[in-house]
């Protein structure tokens, strides 16, 4: 399902990528949040529509089983990933983070440090510490809970969606 842009709310800039999605969900919102650079309100909704995605187990309980994960469309986890690449100036988004942990070797410790969620053996805390411009590190947004381990954002950085074009 494509949005138009004449479908698009004026807040959005005409140049902004048309929102593709398999899922039913609606991402005007969230690319209404990323062009006003509001980051930290996406990232929110960022896992919002995660959980969407999930279902509504995960939508009562507000954070994702790497299971879920692992069945996300495809063409939903690129559209979340394009709205925050083009509105971080490539900053931002999955497909960044998951450039940058195969470039460490998938070292997950160097990746945290890499990134800027974890200092001198230190977790970021939420939200205070965390850097919600484009000041941050590249690949810095957006978050997953690593309180669970890093299951779920090793599901989001292997998923079959950034193996497709």
């Amino acid at each position: 399902m494509n949005n138009s842009p004449e479908d698009q709310p004026e807040s959005i800039p005409p140049n902004s990528p048309p929102l593709t999605f398999s899922a039913r969900i609606d991402y005007t919102p969230l690319q209404q949040l990323l062009a006003q650079q509001n980051f930290k309100a996406a990232d929110q909704l960022t896992l919002q529509k995660l959980c969407e995605l999930a279902g509504a187990s995960a939508i009562q309980r507000k954070w994702l089983y790497f299971t879920e994960v692992e069945q996300f469309p495809s063409t939903d986890l690129q559209t979340i990933n394009n709205l925050w690449l083009t509105y971080s100036d490539g900053k931002f988004g999955y497909s960044v983070q998951r450039e940058i942990w195969l470039g460490l070797g998938k070292n997950w410790e160097k990746f945290w440090a890499k990134i800027g969620w974890k200092t001198d053996n230190n977790w970021t805390r939420y939200p205070q510490e965390f850097t919600w411009d484009l000041t941050a590190p590249r690949g810095h947004l957006p978050l997953s809970n690593q309180l669970r381990g890093v299951r779920v954002i090793a599901s989001l950085l292997t998923h079959p969606a950034w193996s497709k074009k």
